[in-house]
């Protein structure tokens, strides 16, 4: 069995910033969860629907990898990432790395790990690899997946083989803090901002709080959008509260990332923010389950009430990333 030594196996709520957390823990840098997705700039929302698609998907995050990407960035980390089309040469990628005491981040199919209970494709999900022997691959999952975790070899295989929404060509990463790492306090307004600014002006009506508005109107049709509701309707409410698609998690992320940046920075704009992102977070723990009574119940009441509340919930967050985006020119003290 090889293993990478000093990897510190902590698994977080949510997938890629668990991920970076073990990464970044590698190189010495210790930050909470709420502050790696801030800082990354990961808050965003989608609705994703599509002929090749079951049911429609709400995320509730920017997409796979950009949150790694911005991260990477605002600290000044050496971001190298590696994709191929040969799975001989995906794992030539990852096990030189791990030999050199290296973890490594994958992005792949959930669908595969044996230890994911919950059988939904998924190929935007990341994990951080820090051994193997001859048979098995040693991950970091979430703290919801059992944090430190193995998986067999050949299923780590066909996860990163996937093909398919939001899967990537057997992507690899390694961060390396080279020099002098910034100060995060130095990064939290142009963070914000940029994250503000990506929200509340979506390239198209399904991002953002232009998104939330229109999953308002579409989801009171979702009863009429499935063959089987009482599969797809509560499967739809678990993804959102516990995987964090599109519910409370990376709302509570980000409330959570405001309140740590409300300690180095007395601004009533971000008082604002963390206040809006709290009363977001619970309303869409109500959508989830107003969304899962629906499916239960055959009841299309419960879909024109989630659609009322995500309407409010489009206004409560257009209303907060404005307050945000008035942060420029705020500098955190000392």
């Amino acid at each position: 069995m090889i293993t990478v030594k000093g990897v510190d196996p902590r698994g977080t709520r949510h997938c890629e910033t668990s991920a970076l957390g073990v990464l970044l823990r590698h190189q010495g840098l210790d930050l909470s969860e709420p502050m790696l997705f801030g800082l990354g700039s990961g808050l965003s929302f989608i609705y994703w629907d599509s002929k090749n698609m079951d049911f429609p998907f709400l995320g509730g995050r920017v997409k796979p990898f950009e949150l790694t990407r911005s991260l990477a960035a605002g600290l000044g980390l050496e971001l190298a990432v590696q994709e191929t089309g040969s799975a001989r040469k995906a794992w030539e990628d990852v096990a030189t790395a791990i030999d050199a005491g290296r973890p490594v981040g994958l992005q792949l199919d959930s669908y595969h790990l044996d230890y994911f209970t919950s059988k939904v494709h998924f190929g935007g999900h990341v994990v951080a690899l820090y051994g193997y022997d001859e048979n098995d691959a040693y991950l970091v999952d979430t703290d919801q997946q059992g944090g430190a975790v193995s998986t067999s070899l050949g299923s780590l295989a066909r996860a990163r083989a996937a093909r398919g929404p939001m899967t990537a060509r057997h992507r690899s990463f390694t961060l390396t803090a080279a020099g002098q790492v910034p100060d995060p306090r130095s990064r939290i307004v142009p963070a914000i901002t940029a994250c503000a600014d990506a929200f509340l002006d979506p390239p198209i009506a399904n991002l953002g709080h232009r998104g939330i508005e229109k999953a308002g109107k579409l989801v009171r049709t979702w009863l009429r959008r499935t063959d089987d509701p009482q599969r797809d309707l509560p499967q739809a409410a678990r993804l959102m509260e516990q995987a964090g698609t599109g519910g409370a998690l990376f709302r509570n992320l980000y409330r959570d990332f405001l309140a740590e940046c409300a300690e180095w920075l007395d601004s009533s704009h971000l008082r604002t923010g963390h206040r809006l992102y709290a009363e977001a977070a619970g309303l869409w723990t109500d959508v989830a389950g107003l969304i899962a009574n629906a499916g239960e119940s055959g009841d299309e009441q419960y879909l024109r009430r989630a659609g009322t509340v995500l309407c409010d919930i489009a206004r409560i967050e257009r209303d907060a990333m404005e307050a945000l985006s008035r942060l420029r020119g705020e500098a955190p003290a000392g």
